[in-house]
């Protein structure tokens, strides 16, 4: 949420950033809202000091035998009090209007970011592995084909058990998850991040502290209501990323300054239902409604987060330089900044197994895998995160940061693809091996059921 002190006095500046960010906002709306407010609230405080003022009179009046004038200050205290209740019950819907309103206003970008109206606008800052990528098949098998030939991914079956953009991974599909896992959290806690196993349901209130409601609703999974319906703080929902339960920790708490930077990473499995998507992904587990990630999350002092975001990118891609997977870095621009997000960059993973018309000139295409963004205030002031920069001095809002570390199915997507050999096998990363008891090859299972009977060919 942003300052109501910097709208109102940086009303061009906030225009301009809402222009440039593309936001479909009223602000002019908001800031009459906000100057109504205010003119009530002036008007209710001139109620109160009159009617002090009166009834301070009102005794000295009975006791100097004047009760004509004493009972007309007591009748005009009664109506004083009366206009006094009218004022406030006014100046309280429109401060809940006000709130309700501010809630749908985004973050105000960097003035570093790059000015532009979408994805097509970012700016490649630079890539990684490809001058020394390794040999690959001359036709690459696509993850989805590579893991229903290994028995390792099974769509349909998740597709039976629960929906499309669910799926089962098995045998060393599985374990090369869960290596994936705790080896991600070992990579970033060596670089000094505490472990938080946070909750899978977040309340309505947490949502709302880290940006994801009202704006995102429909995207995510309400548990017990309709998403459309009105959001109570302590309604739930299944966790679209461990950004949020993770944030809200301290919320509405003072830290001190020699706790900051507290630097947290969670594993979580997570859930989005996408909705705004146009069904560009129908194979594969490129874009799926729950999926695990590893998420790292910052609280900061004020003057040291642009900083910060540098170092959580270069965190975020160590995981995929000891991988060996090739990538490229991508800072958004202003029409593509997420919703709370005051600078973001994005790591793209380099999938070889489905050729692209925006991917690389190598072929394939690129996937997502994290984004490291700086939020500033913009949450804290939402959540009510503090900090006490000394022990003597006021609390003030600290700044927030995340990126994934990495989010797991794009990045087993790209191991598939990337360290798969001539004869269908995929070799595991020497990094993860530790993880998987040395084991350097999937070479596949054996399919099960009647299914199994010419499983596997395809046209």
């Amino acid at each position: 949420m942003l300052d109501r002190t910097y709208l109102r006095e940086n009303p061009d500046a906030v225009r301009e950033a809402l222009e440039n960010r593309g936001a479909d906002v009223d602000f002019d709306e908001i800031l009459d809202i906000d100057e109504r407010w205010r003119e009530l609230k002036a008007r209710g405080d001139e109620l109160r000091h009159e009617r002090n003022e009166i009834s301070s009179q009102i005794g000295e009046l009975k006791q100097e035998g004047k009760d004509d004038e004493a009972q007309a200050a007591i009748e005009r205290s009664q109506s004083l009090k009366a206009d006094i209740e009218d004022v406030e019950a006014e100046a309280s819907e429109l401060e809940d209007e006000l709130e309700q309103r501010l809630l749908e206003v985004p973050q105000i970008p960097d003035e570093s970011v790059p000015v532009g109206a979408d994805e097509a606008d970012n700016i490649e800052r630079r890539r990684w592995g490809f001058d020394d990528r390794r040999d690959l098949p001359d036709e690459v098998v696509p993850h989805y084909d590579l893991g229903e030939d290994l028995d390792i991914i099974d769509e349909a079956r998740g597709a039976k058990t629960t929906g499309s953009g669910f799926y089962f991974l098995k045998g060393d599909g599985a374990r090369l998850e869960h290596a994936l896992i705790q080896f991600m959290l070992e990579v970033h806690r060596e670089q000094g991040y505490v472990d938080i196993f946070p909750p899978v349901p977040v309340n309505s209130r947490s949502m709302r502290g880290t940006g994801q409601l009202p704006k995102f609703a429909e995207d995510a999974y309400r548990l017990g209501d309709d998403n459309g319906d009105d959001h109570a703080d302590d309604d739930l929902w299944l966790c679209p990323t461990a950004e949020v339960s993770v944030t809200n920790m301290y919320a509405d708490e003072i830290l001190l300054n020699d706790d900051l930077p507290l630097k947290h990473q969670a594993y979580s499995p997570n859930f989005r239902r996408e909705a705004g998507e146009h069904g560009t992904e129908t194979r594969g587990i490129v874009r799926v409604h729950q999926f695990n990630k590893v998420e790292l999350v910052n609280f900061v002092e004020p003057e040291t987060s642009d900083e910060r975001l540098e170092d959580l990118l270069g965190e975020a891609e160590e995981v995929l330089r000891k991988l060996e997977l090739p990538y490229r870095i991508l800072e958004l621009c202003t029409g593509d900044l997420t919703f709370a997000s005051a600078k973001t960059y994005d790591i793209e993973v380099w999938a070889p197994g489905d050729d692209m018309d925006d991917g690389p000139d190598e072929g394939g295409r690129w996937l997502e895998v994290s984004s490291a963004s700086n939020f500033k205030e913009f949450q804290a002031r939402r959540a009510g995160l503090r900090y006490r920069p000394e022990r003597h001095e006021s609390a003030e809002y600290l700044h927030t940061l995340n990126a994934s570390g990495l989010a797991l199915p794009r990045v087993m997507v790209a191991v598939l693809e990337y360290h798969q050999n001539e004869d269908g096998t995929v070799t595991i990363p020497e990094a993860l091996r530790p993880y998987m008891g040395g084991q350097e090859v999937i070479e596949g299972h054996e399919k099960v059921g009647e299914a199994a009977l010419g499983a596997g060919d395809r046209e």
